[in-house]
């Protein structure tokens, strides 16, 4: 019987081989994190976010340029001067900013953090894709309190304002999910043993030629 010594890298390498295979064949897609059916990371379930993303920026730019002064009127097609009475209440006027300005500047940063990354930045860029999450969450928690607002507290309704809410809204489910598989993945690691803080600003991943040869970024290179 022979004996071999491990150094601490072939340790960390084999670890690491754990977290990101998880000792299942996940098919010939090795980028779909382990026990999901798809890659929430992949440009497929990306783009369309960031495209709705845009849309959104474009609503809320609308809306911030008419609250500024730059147009006279606003378009309303619905509720009469609604739109007129939402965007030029004591609400929106809470911040030294127009709100609508603020929901432009959100719309961006999703738009932003959505693009950058490969489709495996659920393990190679966690810190991204938490900030996608972050960028996300809050502007749809705004967006619901808003609409609230509207009828209960301003008697009134803004179609332009209801449409951006929606965006947000529509944004959440497939952004948490890609934050869900990255928090699996650094909970692998923990349970594993690794620095999370490298993991989670370095990330890892399995390289292309070799399905269980790990390649990290950065400081696990070397």
């Amino acid at each position: 019987m022979r004996f071999s010594a491990r150094s601490p890298s072939q340790e960390t390498n084999d670890a690491i081989a754990y977290v990101t295979s998880g000792r299942s064949n996940r098919g010939a897609d090795s980028d779909i994190p382990i026990g999901w059916p798809y890659n929430p990371s992949s440009w497929f379930e990306r783009l369309w976010l960031v495209a709705i993303a845009l849309i959104g920026f474009a609503v809320s730019g609308y809306l911030a340029l008419y609250q500024l002064g730059y147009f006279s009127e606003v378009w309303e097609p619905f509720f009469g001067t609604g739109s007129a009475d939402v965007l030029h209440s004591a609400l929106s006027r809470v911040l030294p900013i127009p709100d609508a300005a603020l929901g432009a500047a959100a719309y961006l940063a999703d738009g932003v953090t959505g693009v950058i990354g490969a489709r495996d930045r659920w393990r190679s860029m966690p810190w991204m894709v938490i900030l996608f999450g972050l960028a996300v969450g809050p502007l749809g928690l705004v967006s619901i309190l808003l609409v609230i607002a509207q009828p209960v507290l301003l008697h009134a309704w803004c179609t332009l304002c209801l449409v951006s809410a929606l965006i947000s809204l529509v944004m959440i489910g497939p952004a948490m999910d890609e934050v869900l598989a990255s928090c699996q993945f650094l909970r692998r690691c923990s349970e594993r043993n690794l620095s999370l803080w490298k993991v989670f600003w370095h990330g890892a991943h399995v390289s292309d030629d070799h399905p269980r040869s790990i390649v990290q970024r950065r400081e696990y290179d070397q």
